[in-house]
């Protein structure tokens, strides 16, 4: 009878040692953080160099003004600002939840994402010539941290990091 009972019963589950987890996960976060500084460097350098745009630059604090010129473009070049803005911050939706578990969510990363990129866009307002400060840039960038998020960010972080614990029922 108690062979019965064993063979209805799955067998456990093989767990990894619990040191070899911390350390994978570790090498996790710090395979993230030299990810986010490369990642870095690149956003700096496409936009906060300076350009020669012949006095072209202007900038734009009307929500949906840049989306409306973008979309009235050839379909190539609203693809090319529309996609080229939702993919600048995007790498942040996937770095972010792994470097730190708290930065999971989209509300959450939305606005780490509009932050950076209000940072970004002032600083291209005030003082990097031949560009200019754009709202809808900012939506477009955060929505580029969620969209990235949702489709790969949340499996990566918890793969790297493990699912979350606690009121969440280790969702």
């Amino acid at each position: 009878m108690d062979t019965q009972v064993d063979r209805q019963q799955a067998p456990a589950a093989r767990r990894p040692p619990g040191w070899l987890v911390t350390t994978l996960r570790c090498l996790a976060v710090l395979l993230a953080l030299g990810v986010l500084a490369l990642f870095s460097y690149v956003a700096f350098q496409l936009t906060l160099t300076p350009i020669h745009d012949n006095g072209q630059a202007g900038g734009n604090t009307d929500p949906g003004r840049s989306l409306r010129f973008y979309l009235d473009q050839p379909p190539r070049d609203a693809l090319i600002q529309l996609g080229g803005n939702l993919m600048l911050l995007a790498p942040l939706g996937v770095l972010l939840p792994v470097v730190s578990t708290r930065l999971r969510g989209p509300l959450r990363l939305f606005v780490v994402g509009g932050l950076v990129s209000l940072a970004i866009e002032s600083t291209q307002g005030l003082l990097v010539e031949g560009r200019a400060f754009d709202v809808d840039d900012v939506i477009l960038n955060a929505a580029g941290v969620v969209l990235a998020y949702l489709l790969a960010g949340r499996k990566v972080s918890h793969v790297a990091r493990g699912r979350r614990q606690g009121s969440h029922g280790g969702r």
